[in-house]
């Protein structure tokens, strides 16, 4: 019969891109209302390093140091760790300043990279607990409140905080960035309490540092923390009330940078990882990790297929015709934010459609350099002056 590949490829797609976008999410959140998984939390004080990897932060370190130090917990219980990845700006004369309050410097020689940096750092560090920071990142003072009692579970292995993106200009990216977060913080809360995480905010996470293991220098550490943890028989669980603050990325292509790098290095721990994507080993956790990630980042590639069929069906139905059109619409839509933000002009209603079609580009990108063989290692921060 005519028609009847492109049909079924059509449905096959659009059946995929539900899974993704709402079956899996409907699936975790009500496996974490049938099935949750309580934290016996406790009031526990244990030493904590608090552990800032930095490559030349000369405009951010001074104002996040001073965030630190405000920070309300027992000055003898706390350490505060900047890790220099060879900056070679004012970074660590800035940090040297605060040596007479307690701050203390680790530098890196050469550029080895974050995760490198950080594993390095790790061993130097005393504190029972490690909360990983980055150096644009602002903590409210009772941080230590919301993440230390869940560490009283010995099942835990792994505290992750809330990231809310600020977007003082009002950008078209921005406002993107914001939206997609507020998706993602919905989908974290439900795998907490469902199984585990299987990602962290890298700007605040903390790990038992007992079980902290050393990782190679491509990984980005912020998402195979988790899996590390799960390996372990522990779990990584979700602090919404502790609550860290950054700006958003102000242009699209800043944005993309980021996730290309960030998604790059993604498919290098799932593929490195890939025993963990078998439900038979590790349960529901796999589960996550196929339905949040992997086919998330096959999208793209769900989405082509589903506009080539599409127009093929579209010359003899009016159904897909009509489908079609509303494709054909909200790419439009991408392309007319791209263009109004590379004009600085913005549009809050072209914000969503820019922000899916740039992430799911940079998952294109990010797998193209993965099969390529390029690996990030060394991180370039992108800040505003």
């Amino acid at each position: 019969m005519i028609g009847t590949a492109e049909e079924t490829a059509f449905w096959i797609c659009l059946v995929l891109l539900g899974y993704v976008y709402v079956g899996y999410p409907l699936i975790v959140f009500v496996v974490s209302l049938l099935f949750p998984k309580p934290i016996r939390k406790g009031d526990i004080e244990p030493t904590v390093t608090i552990l800032i990897t930095a490559y030349n932060e000369e405009l951010a370190i001074r104002s996040k140091l001073e965030n630190t130090l405000a920070i309300e917990y027992p000055s003898a219980k706390l350490e505060i760790l900047v890790a220099s990845d060879g900056s070679n700006d004012g970074t660590e004369a800035i940090v040297q300043e605060f040596a007479p309050r307690g701050i203390k410097l680790f530098r890196q020689e050469g550029r080895v990279g974050k995760t490198v940096t950080q594993n390095n750092a790790v061993k130097e560090a005393s504190g029972e607990i490690i909360l990983f920071s980055d150096a644009t990142t602002h903590y409210d003072r009772d941080v230590f409140k919301w993440i230390l009692p869940a560490f009283a579970d010995e099942t835990v292995g792994c505290v992750a905080g809330r990231l809310v993106y600020v977007d003082d200009d009002s950008t078209t990216v921005g406002r993107g960035a914001q939206s997609y977060w507020s998706y993602e913080t919905f989908l974290k809360l439900a795998e907490s309490q469902a199984c585990s995480l299987i990602g962290a905010s890298g700007c605040l996470y903390a790990v038992r540092r007992e079980a902290y293991r050393p990782m190679y220098p491509e990984a980005c550490s912020d998402f195979l923390i988790c899996t590390m943890i799960y390996r372990q028989g522990m779990r990584s669980v979700f602090a919404p009330d502790a609550v860290c603050f950054e700006h958003t990325n102000r242009s699209a292509s800043d944005e993309l940078k980021m996730r290309v790098r960030v998604i790059s290095q993604t498919f290098t721990d799932l593929w490195r990882n890939r025993d963990m994507l078998n439900p038979l080993k590790a349960g529901f956790f796999a589960i996550e990790l196929v339905s949040h990630k992997l086919l998330r980042y096959v999208v793209p590639v769900i989405l082509f297929a589903l506009l080539v069929s599409t127009i093929f069906l579209a010359r003899n139905s009016i159904f897909f015709t009509t489908m079609a059109a509303g494709q054909s619409l909200f790419y439009l839509s991408a392309f007319a934010g791209f263009l109004m933000e590379r004009s600085g002009k913005r549009l809050s209603l072209l914000a969503m459609p820019l922000y899916f079609v740039l992430a799911n580009f940079a998952s294109l990108l990010g797998f193209y350099k993965f099969i390529r063989g390029e690996r990030y290692a060394a991180w370039e921060p992108i800040r505003s002056k």
